[in-house]
């Protein structure tokens, strides 16, 4: 098993928006960045632990635990002209982008920025290095366990 931290914007995709979606899952649409699409496509299985992160608001943070609820399949939003995410490049026989449905374990009390950076043990959490701006990161076990124990 492997841990992740997914951004999402509130406005895109809250966790009340997963909470409220049909078995609190949705397919984590509109990743735009290699690095990031290879991490769900090559290295995400199905039960892989998310933190759940609100970011590009007013208060940027952890709001929830959910899990890797599906294999990558091909994101659709890639093909559909009329979506912020369209990509004219891509073909559905050859489709440049991945996503996988993420399902809500639980929402949890915001873990901000502020406290994550106050703690040693979370030091070395990529989503708290300088200049780091991939929507998805991988968490360490530890980082995992540390903030669970936060949010219990």
């Amino acid at each position: 098993m492997r841990y992740w931290l997914m951004k999402s914007e509130p406005s895109e995709c809250s966790v009340d928006d997963v909470a409220a979606a049909p078995k609190k899952t949705v397919p984590w649409v509109g990743v735009r960045n290699y690095q990031a699409r290879n991490f769900m496509r090559d290295e995400m299985r199905a039960g892989d632990g998310v933190l759940f992160y609100h970011s590009s608001c007013p208060e940027p943070g952890i709001a929830g635990i959910a899990e890797v609820a599906s294999t990558p399949y091909p994101d659709a939003t890639q093909f559909d002209p009329k979506s912020h995410y369209f990509d004219a490049r891509s073909r559905p026989e050859a489709p440049r982008w991945q996503h996988v449905d993420v399902r809500l374990v639980k929402k949890t009390r915001l873990l901000g920025l502020p406290e994550m950076r106050a703690l040693p043990a979370l030091a070395a959490m990529r989503v708290l290095q300088k200049g780091n701006r991939l929507s998805i990161t991988p968490v360490s076990a530890a980082e995992w366990q540390k903030i669970n124990r936060l949010l219990a």
